[in-house]
Order: C-alpha cells, then structure tokens, then sequence
C-alpha cells in the first residue's frame, strides 16, 4: 500500500462521525500511517477534534448537514463512531461512492436494538434471551408480565447505558418508562428484554480486512446502569464456550459484511452462549487493548479498514477501569494521583470540554494477572476526582 503525507492533494483522508474517546485514539492511530484526518461530532473540542487534521460541528442527525461535510471533504474512508447519526446521509454518500465503514446497511442494522437483534435472532438464527418491543408505557407492562420479571428495558436506539433499567417488579415500570426517555438517540420504541441467567458478559473483539477474520483474547466487563466500568483480558472461559462465542461472532459480522472491528457482546452461561449486542466500531470495553496488546482495538481497526494484516502480539493480561464525573462542569479538571503512572499502569484522560454526573472523563489501566490487575484497577480508580 503507498502511503503519502497528510495534507496534500494526493492524501488517503478518514472522516470520523462522532468524535469521542474512542474516536480519539482511531484518529491518532491513523495519523501514525499518515492518513489526513476529519472528525466531526455535535459539540466543539470533542475529543478526536483536538487530534484531528481538521474539525467541523454539526447536528448528526441532520442529512443535508451531514452530506454538507462529506461532500466538502470527499474522505476516502467515513468511520461512523455514534450511533446518534443520520442513517440517510449514510445511505446516500454510499450510493454517491463514499465507502463507508463498514457498510451503511451494517450501520443501520447496529445502530437501533431491533434492527440488530431481529437480524441476530431471526435471520442468522442466533440464540438470543426472549424479547419484545414495545412503544406505549402499557405495552411496556405487558411484555414485562409475559417475559417475567426481573426485565431489562432499553431504548432501541441509544448508547452507553442512556435509558436503560432494570424492572425488578410492575411498580418499577413507570421509572422504566421515564428513564427511557434519556435516551442518546431515539426512545420511540423500547427492548424489553426477559433476564438471562448468564454467568458473565463478554466482548469478542472481531477484525476483518477483507481478506481473514481474527479475534482477540475475550473480554469480561462490568456494567453499572448499562454502562462499563470495569474491564479486564482475558475472560477466563471453556474452551467449547469461547468456540461458540467465536462462531457466533464470525456469523453475526459476516452477515453484516465489510471491514473493520466489530464490538461483538455476548452472555455466557456454563458453556451456552447467548448474543446480546454489536458496535461496528472499537468497543469501550476494548480500551484494555491499550495495554494488552501489541496492536490496540484502534489500531486493529484502521489496519481492517486499509485491508492491512491483522497480525499483532497479545502482551499479557490487564484490565481497564473507567472514571466518571460526580458533577456538572463546564470546565473539568481531572485529578490523578502519581501513583497511577507506574511500572504496569497509566492512565488516559479524555479532555472532554464539559462534565456531568455519569460521564467518562478518564480511564485507568494495568498490565498483571487478571485478578491482580483488576484489582490494582478498582483501587487506582478511586484516587482520580473531579477538581
């Protein structure tokens, strides 16, 4: 593959839509192969706009916006990173010949839970938990009475943990109802989902160039209010349930087609494996792959993207752990204690212009064995604060 110097007229160029953390790391990664880089995003001084070549503001979910800036660009590949996104700007910048990563269909499918998990369960005849969909607060308190309570109930359209819950009994469903309407994204229609008995969630990190699929080492994750907080590599499993896990990854990204790294979520019980979710995307569970790896989920991803081999050296195990605000700031101050710059950790902070309770500001990471990484992780995250 030639490679040319960003900026100039004969320059391969990426435009992120979405600009976030994991954006970040995508555009660094691709400025290291000297590739010109766009990332637009909703808000000024996103995070991959500070490392970006170029940056642009724009409601995401507007078309003719969107089309405004990729018309503009002309980008050689478009890495959509939200699922918040106008899917008929996508479709149509496809059907221009903008290549889009991986493909708009694929994007589309992702991007909304009944999309994905029709897909999953009734075309690729993946096992899934029960589920229904429901668009009334009364539709929502039937389906939670078939399916059995404890339920979890989620927008169909949304991202990190916004508008979800779980509905432990009937009293609880008029919360379910108005914590759905924090959705990042559409809360029109909801997932109600029956509680599968897992013993742990994982994500299988899935490479495709074009040319081979690879995996990386599974992922065990903890989630609190639908959102990760604490994950570590590799998930201890059984040989037959990480087979499975693989299979049912491969088919669930083959089914999607194009190239890429895919997020691919699944429950684990005993050696019985049950798809959850997929991100078409580098994966916030994955930002372990910072410390594990030789080649990170985001560097994976972008050698996906140019059709590059996939090989790289799984370093050892490790664990990651996420720090969020506990306030409202429209200038945030991170404070890290030195202690988590150190022989086997660091920490990454994400520089984000404004905080709220909840949001990811920062996230910390250790290289040992699992327990002891995990662990030093939950200790080491405590001395990061808001200042």
């Amino acid at each position: 593959m030639l490679f040319s110097a960003p900026l100039k007229s004969n320059s391969k160029k990426i435009m992120l839509l979405g600009s976030g953390e994991l954006g970040k790391e995508v555009i660094i990664e691709a400025q290291r192969l000297g590739l010109e880089t766009i990332a637009v995003d909703r808000y000024e001084n996103a995070p991959a706009h500070h490392v970006a070549h170029r940056s642009y503001v724009v409601n995401m979910q507007d078309k003719d916006a969107l089309l405004e800036v990729i018309r503009r660009e002309k980008p050689d590949y478009i890495l959509p990173e939200i699922e918040a996104i106008s899917i008929d700007a996508l479709f149509e910048a496809e059907k221009e010949g903008f290549n889009i990563i991986p493909n708009a269909q694929a994007v589309s499918k992702t991007m909304n839970r009944k999309n994905i998990r029709t897909f999953a369960a009734e075309e690729l005849g993946l096992k899934t938990g029960p589920y229904k969909f429901v668009r009334s607060e009364e539709e929502m308190l039937k389906a939670a009475r078939e399916l059995g309570f404890p339920c979890v109930i989620k927008p169909v359209m949304s991202s990190s943990g916004h508008g979800q819950s779980i509905a432990k009994s009937e009293s609880d469903i008029p919360s379910s109802w108005e914590t759905a309407k924090e959705a990042r994204g559409d809360a029109s229609e909801l997932i109600v989902e029956a509680f599968v008995d897992f013993d742990y969630e994982i994500t299988i990190l899935t490479v495709r160039n074009g040319k081979e699929t690879v995996f990386c080492e599974p992922i065990g994750h903890e989630q609190r209010d639908g959102d990760y907080v604490f994950s570590w590599q590799p998930m201890a499993m059984s040989e037959v349930a990480l087979k499975k896990a693989q299979v049912m990854a491969k088919t669930v990204t083959d089914g999607l087609g194009g190239q890429g790294l895919f997020g691919v979520e699944l429950f684990v019980k005993g050696d019985e494996v049950y798809f959850s979710e997929l991100s078409p995307r580098p994966h916030d569970t994955g930002m372990v792959t910072l410390i594990t790896q030789s080649q990170s989920e985001f560097a994976l991803h972008l050698r996906a993207v140019l059709g590059l081999p996939l090989g790289f050296t799984f370093y050892g195990s490790g664990a990651s752990a996420a720090f969020k605000s506990d306030a409202h700031n429209y200038a945030p101050l991170v404070d890290v204690d030195d202690s988590l710059f150190s022989a086997n950790s660091f920490v990454r902070v994400f520089s984000k212009p404004e905080a709220h309770k909840g949001r990811r500001l920062a996230v910390a990471l250790v290289f040992d064995e699992v327990e002891k990484a995990l662990e030093k992780s939950r200790e080491l995250i405590k001395k990061i604060k808001d200042a």
